[in-house]
């Protein structure tokens, strides 16, 4: 049986305010074409296939639309609910829509029962395990402690108690768990319990395949244990990861064989560091004029219009922070200082921003605005001379 492993759609999420649902109907487009071109039998979906568990309408109707072509397609689905989704909305009409060869798995009461496919070597089960919350799972399940261990323990429990009934039959789990091995990036939400969130690959002894969703980059855990990470990069820690989805042969006794299927990159991501002069001169960096930004400035004072520049040259610059040598802003001073007048800390809060002094006229129309804003009939008066202190 051939199957195509995916996981993390999070359709409806945007990229530092970048809408992303183009890129995410042209990846869904992606997948069809792989559907077709690699005959795959079973298409896996590891959870979160949503942003968030009330997802946006343009967001559903994608969905829907994936949902219809891939039940039109020579594939069957499987598709679990993860942490970020709502598995009683992704669930919905999860008993009509089987019909189609969709199976939608995000009911707890339903672990345990497999989607059964036949190809020509025979029976394959699959166990699509939903987001187990072990605050939710713990007392109707009377785990032994609230932890996602206990929980896909008590889970995978109930998938061999199923699969030593079904002699002969291969076996593929579907699991959206942080599982230990694999290294998170920035994008992915927490899902610690009590401080421990990781669970052991041997937890899922006994599988013939585990497609495993919640981390956004691939993983190899094992030959049958995987993630296949998001199809697109969900933050710049994702710079550096290799989107697609692993395609599975799954053979007349269990054994795996894995390729991976590259992903289109709609917008390749970078991560420049240097000074601004460096950043806009440098022709090392004319590959990431189409990309999408991140720019780190280490000049040792903070450029005026630093972002403005930056897209001159790079129009999809989207986020700037700072790395020179001043103290972060809102940083507390060292050791305990006198009271200060309005017009001191607005004078000193534009130097640490900008690394410089403000000429006179600058000095002049900050303290205009100091007095503008205060309600206090007894303002200072404005000083003309910036050396000197403000007084009444």
């Amino acid at each position: 049986m051939r199957i195509l492993h995916t996981s993390d759609w999070h359709l409806g999420r945007s990229f530092h305010r970048e809408g992303m649902l183009g890129h995410q109907a042209a990846w869904v487009d992606h997948l069809l074409e792989v559907v077709a071109s690699e005959r795959v039998d079973l298409v896996v979906v590891a959870g979160d296939v949503y942003d968030r568990a009330l997802p946006p309408v343009d967001a559903v109707r994608l969905a829907d639309d994936t949902l219809v072509r891939l039940a039109r397609s020579r594939a069957a689905v499987v598709l679990t609910s993860g942490n970020h989704d709502s598995a009683q909305r992704l669930g919905f009409s999860s008993r009509l829509i089987d019909a189609a060869g969709i199976h939608l798995r995000t009911d707890l009461t339903e672990v345990g029962t497999p989607v059964l496919l036949h190809d020509v070597h025979g029976p394959v089960a699959a166990h699509g395990l939903p987001y187990l919350d072990p605050h939710a799972v713990a007392e109707p399940w009377s785990l032994p402690q609230r932890s996602h261990e206990a929980a896909l323990a008590e889970a995978m429990t109930r998938v061999r108690r199923d699969l030593a009934g079904r002699r002969g039959t291969r076996s593929v789990v579907l699991a959206h768990a942080f599982v230990a091995g694999a290294q998170p990036s920035d994008s992915e939400r927490d899902i610690t319990v009590g401080g421990v969130s990781r669970v052991p690959t041997s937890v899922f002894d006994g599988a013939d395949y585990v497609a495993l969703g919640h981390l956004h980059g691939p993983h190899v855990l094992s030959d049958r244990v995987r993630y296949s990470g998001s199809p697109l990069a969900y933050s710049f820690s994702e710079a550096a990861h290799r989107k697609g989805s692993w395609l599975i042969d799954l053979g007349a006794r269990g054994e795996v064989h894995a390729s991976w299927i590259e992903a289109p990159v709609p917008r390749p991501l970078a991560r420049l560091r240097g000074t601004l002069e460096e950043l806009l001169a440098d022709p090392a960096h004319t590959w990431a004029e189409g990309a999408w930004v991140e720019a780190t400035l280490t000049d040792p004072g903070r450029p005026l219009q630093a972002m403005e520049r930056l897209r001159r040259r790079f129009p999809h610059a989207l986020v700037l922070s700072f790395a020179g040598s001043r103290p972060a802003l809102g940083a507390r001073p060292a050791s305990p200082t006198r009271s200060r007048r309005d017009h001191e800390v607005a004078h000193e809060f534009l130097v640490e921003l900008r690394g410089a002094e403000p000429d006179p006229a600058e000095v002049e129309l900050l303290y205009r605005a100091v007095d503008a804003c205060c309600d206090d009939p007894e303002v200072d008066t404005l000083v003309r001379d910036p050396d000197q202190v403000a007084v009444r």
